[in-house]
């Protein structure tokens, strides 16, 4: 850990290098904790492109029951503005992005991060297939989806010349709800741009059946991204939660990377991710969030996931603990991991000299008779030794023992002391 010049650091506060979110739903941060007894595809429907739809279409199924004209801008902008701030306060820098189908509220997204400081990938999400997308939430056509898409890029770009802040990423939803021809496009032009790629594969078994449905011509749901160019050592898979062995040596083979989203996972009923075979197999992988599907915008909830799945993962694996991710492990792949899938490894991630300053000051609660108490769950009574203290904060802490954050140096974040 490394101290920042000027100030005094004590055992109970710390600074740690920040996490990045290699997969977050940006307009669905106000339905955390809104799932019902869902799945994937149910939920989709019921409670996500409703909401997301009102952040564009002010006749969106979400402004049935309003008694006011419903401004979505003005709404995305609320969304927007709480989901950037809530994540840098639990110590996110780096997000990846889903936005929605609409140029306006994706540029204000973008727009949004860079006042804030936060280093984003900004997706406007590409779904065009009419037999899985509904009448008020589609793109019209391929052409449509990728002018459009050219518009979020020009503008991500003309935002942040460098990229090194904001930068676009193109973001077909899944395939299940891309026409092929957009698909083979999206790639091209990613491709052509030499641009990141984000979408999500195999979350639920579900969605596999509709994937083979829809694509009958391959042989997997990973064949199917490639062939439309899509699996590429720039894209970013979230889930994978189902993938075969022959699935896993593909997107090896093109060095696309994995986002593991357990809390997602658990709360939608996709299933048990085995994070341990995709490392053993050889794949990159990172953490993240999946608002909404995930309850939670903090990437340290997705560390505690993680360990608690992997037990789970291995209890089904006849109790082989080698399955198991621990506090250290799911810290590196929130931050060194995360780094390596979003293609910032070795600038994000750590405190090597040369690196990116993305850091947060972690304090806890200091009770023994010498301390100086504090906020939050994390108690530490002064015999406990170092790597107790730190178990004690991924399994207990929240964004209350955060107090401050910097993205590349810059303070972006400070939690106000109680008076």
């Amino acid at each position: 850990m490394v101290g920042n010049v000027g100030h005094h650091y004590t055992r109970d506060r710390f600074q740690l290098t920040a996490y990045l979110d290699t997969h977050i739903h940006a307009p669905q941060y106000p339905n955390n904790g809104i799932f019902g007894k869902s799945t994937l595809l149910d939920w989709l429907t019921t409670y996500t492109f409703p909401l997301e739809s009102s952040l564009g279409n002010p006749k969106s199924p979400a402004y049935n029951n309003s008694k006011t004209q419903p401004d979505p801008l003005a709404r995305a902008k609320t969304v927007y503005a709480r989901v950037i701030s809530k994540t840098l306060a639990h110590g996110t820098t780096t997000a990846s992005y889903y936005a929605t189908i609409h140029v306006p509220a994706t540029n204000l997204l973008a727009e949004i991060a860079f006042d804030k400081g936060q280093r984003a990938y900004i997706g406007r999400v590409c779904m065009d297939l009419p037999e899985t997308c509904p009448d008020y939430y589609r793109d019209e056509s391929t052409d449509a989806s990728i002018s459009n898409t050219l518009s979020s890029i020009k503008f991500c770009q003309s935002l942040d010349p460098t990229g090194q802040l904001v930068a676009p990423i193109v973001t077909p939803r899944f395939a299940p709800s891309c026409l092929p021809e957009t698909m083979s496009k999206l790639g091209a032009l990613a491709k052509e741009k030499d641009l990141r790629i984000q979408t999500h594969i195999s979350e639920n078994v579900n969605e596999l059946k509709l994937v083979k449905h829809l694509f009958p011509d391959q042989n997997s749901y990973s064949e199917v991204y490639d062939v439309h160019g899509l699996l590429t050592e720039k894209t970013i898979l979230a889930h994978a939660v189902h993938l075969s062995k022959e699935e896993m040596q593909l997107i090896k083979q093109r060095k696309s990377k994995i986002s593991h989203c357990p809390a997602s996972n658990s709360a939608v009923g996709s299933g048990l991710c085995p994070v341990r075979t995709l490392l053993d197999e050889g794949l990159e992988v990172g953490l993240g969030t999946d608002v909404s599907g995930g309850y939670s915008p903090s990437v340290l909830e997705a560390v505690r996931q993680t360990c608690l799945v992997s037990r789970l993962v291995g209890y089904l694996k006849d109790g082989d603990s080698r399955y198991y991710i621990g506090v250290e492990e799911g810290l590196w792949l929130a931050t060194v991991g995360g780094a390596k899938v979003v293609g910032m490894e070795g600038r994000l991630g750590g405190f090597e000299e040369g690196m990116l300053w993305d850091a947060q000051e972690i304090e806890l609660a200091d009770v023994s008779p010498e301390g100086e108490g504090g906020e939050g769950n994390v108690e530490v009574f002064g015999w406990e030794s170092w790597e107790e203290m730190v178990d004690k904060w991924v399994w207990n802490g929240d964004d209350r023992n955060i107090k401050r954050v910097w993205v590349g140096g810059r303070l972006v974040h400070e939690r106000r002391q109680r008076s």
